[in-house]
């Protein structure tokens, strides 16, 4: 899951897993490391599910978002291609409850852009977007915090959302759980999807 510094990511894995097992924090830029979490619906297969950096805001100024984005790459790249991580540095910014993880990511990945549902359209956002799409892996936009819009809010912004994107945008609550049974859906059937 990849989107703005603060948007919700930890507090969404956190709900899909049921659990704290994401470090929250209302502070921005609380997410340094590439955060792995493996979770299972019922009975289903078990997934990783992978929580990044966000961008939009660094602590530590511009070599913060430069290293942002380092990670960013080298997770996508060795995530797809399968081969091993240890000779990229990129082991040393993976924090993995799973050392096997570590060996070699021959995964089938999809990437979520998480967008705050209130703010839709942010350049930001847009630029995060065009980027996921030249990356060798499938890729949705969801959009987080819909609890705090009221119900023409929803409607209104769920069309921008998908005007900005041209893709359907589900929108999900990590505080009520909305939305959620959706996301679990697009996150089984979006590694199994073509890359554009």
């Amino acid at each position: 899951m990849v989107g703005r510094s603060n948007v919700g990511k930890s507090s969404l894995i956190n709900a899909l897993a049921r659990q704290k097992v994401a470090r929250t924090s209302a502070a921005p830029g609380k997410t340094r490391l590439a955060n792995f979490y493996r979770v299972q619906r019922g009975t289903g297969p078990k997934t990783y599910l992978v929580d990044l950096p966000g961008y939009g805001y660094a602590r530590g100024g511009d070599a913060s978002a430069v290293e942002f984005r380092r990670l960013t790459e080298a997770y996508f790249a060795r995530a797809h291609s399968g081969s091993g991580i240890r000779d990229s540095g990129f082991e040393q910014r993976v924090q993995s409850p799973e050392p096997r993880i570590q060996e070699g990511l021959g995964l089938r990945i999809g990437v979520l852009l998480l967008v705050d549902s209130r703010h839709p359209g942010l350049q930001s956002d847009l630029e995060a977007w065009r980027w996921l799409q030249q990356q060798p892996c499938p890729c949705g936009v969801i959009g987080t915090k819909v609890d705090k819009l009221t119900r023409a809010e929803r409607a209104r912004h769920s069309r921008e959302l998908e005007s900005c994107f041209d893709i359907p945008v589900p929108l999900v609550s990590a505080e009520t759980g909305e939305g959620l049974e959706e996301l679990w859906k697009l996150i089984v059937t979006l590694p199994n999807q073509t890359a554009a």
